[in-house]
């Protein structure tokens, strides 16, 4: 009967990410899910914002150098919009000494390339159900049902709100800028996706309350075309739908702890973030270099599964994930009131960190994954 080191539970990019890391170190893998891309029964609108950091990591799995140049956009310049006029926040790779901010890369074409990948490690092999392993890694996603076997506390904060996504086409291109507007209690992302020289074409990541979605999305599509055009018209050009809309719910959460003997917990099964800051995969992808690199410098006495050693794992991404999730959830917090002077502040606050260069730097290379 085959032996495993590792059996890692979910496919989605976390988990085949971890796989590939893992069997890179020789470590016989089992992963349990399909590593195949499957045609998706509808469009998948879904885009990533990746930062230099989770970059890395893909081109050291072999992944990133393979995906094909329609499916990245870089980041140049990123744009945050208050809700006062001239309230604005602009960060540049230019000021920050980067040739980009960040990509923005299609789901289904990375989710198809570490598919591609895994078909050529040698050590990781498919199944179809659970199998005896020295470690377990749990990448099941925000619904993770080993974590609630395990009866890992797993304490889900709903926002009330919910995500649209689609894809968008414009009459300018976008030159690879990104922006964001805060319009209380919406918030409204504009990726770049496609090159920026093929012409304009922008992700969208509108996070609104469940009731305004629920009317959002029964509006036909001029209708939606206009109530888009009415916050992001003007700075961007004309937008229409080249997709259909897709949704999901919103929700801060955090598993406690992230580890035991002989399991962890990795990406959406550990922590859920507000879509705000676009970091959701970042701090997958940053969970799964830490245990790569954690594992990699265990004692040669020490078993994969030992507690002490996955607690050094913990200790690694707590930080990380706790100040994300606060960060995005403050923010949130803060441009959803309405109190007039809280209102004024906010706006005023923006602005003023726009002239603080050192700052600004300081907050860019955090976003960098730095």
């Amino acid at each position: 009967m085959q032996t495993y080191d590792v059996l890692v539970r979910g496919s989605g990019c976390v988990g085949r990410s971890l796989a590939l890391a893992l069997g890179a170190q020789g470590l016989r893998v089992a992963l349990l899910g399909s590593a195949e891309a499957t045609p998706a029964q509808r469009e998948d609108v879904r885009s990533y914002a990746l930062n230099a950091a989770a970059v890395r990591l893909l081109r050291e799995l072999k992944v990133w150098d393979s995906l094909p140049p329609s499916a990245l956009s870089p980041v140049y310049d990123m744009k945050i919009h208050g809700d006062a006029p001239g309230s604005l926040l602009e960060f540049s790779a230019w000021s920050q000494g980067v040739s980009e901010l960040a990509f923005i890369v299609d789901a289904g074409a990375l989710e198809q390339q570490l598919a591609v990948a895994l078909r050529f490690a040698p050590h990781v092999q498919l199944v179809d159900s659970p199998v005896p392993a020295a470690l377990t890694a749990l990448c099941e996603g925000r619904a993770s049902a080993a974590r609630a076997e395990l009866g890992v506390k797993f304490e889900l904060n709903s926002y009330g709100q919910r995500g649209i996504a689609a894809r968008l086409r414009c009459d300018r291109p976008h030159q690879g800028v990104a922006r964001q507007w805060f319009r209380s209690p919406d918030v409204l992302a504009l990726l770049p996706i496609a090159a920026p020289e093929a012409g304009a074409s922008y992700g969208l990541v509108w996070s609104v309350p469940e009731a305004r979605a629920e009317e959002l999305l029964a509006l036909d599509e001029a209708s939606f075309e206009a109530a888009l055009n009415d916050i992001c018209g003007a700075e961007v050009g004309a937008l229409s739908l080249a997709s259909a809309r897709g949704t999901w719910p919103l929700a801060l959460a955090r598993a406690e702890p992230v580890q035991g003997p002989g399991w962890v917990l990795l990406g959406d099964a550990a922590h859920l973030v507000h879509p705000l800051a676009g970091q959701g995969l970042n701090l997958g992808l940053a969970d799964v270099a830490a245990l790569a690199r954690v594992l990699a410098g265990r004692e040669s006495w020490r078993p994969l599964g030992d507690e002490r050693l996955l607690r050094r794992y913990a200790r690694e991404r707590q930080l990380d994930t706790w100040a994300m999730g606060e960060l995005t959830d403050g923010l949130l917090r803060l441009f959803a009131s309405d109190l007039e002077p809280v209102r004024r502040l906010r706006n005023q606050g923006l602005s003023t960190l726009n002239t603080l260069s050192p700052l600004k730097r300081w907050l860019t290379a955090r976003a960098l994954g730095a």
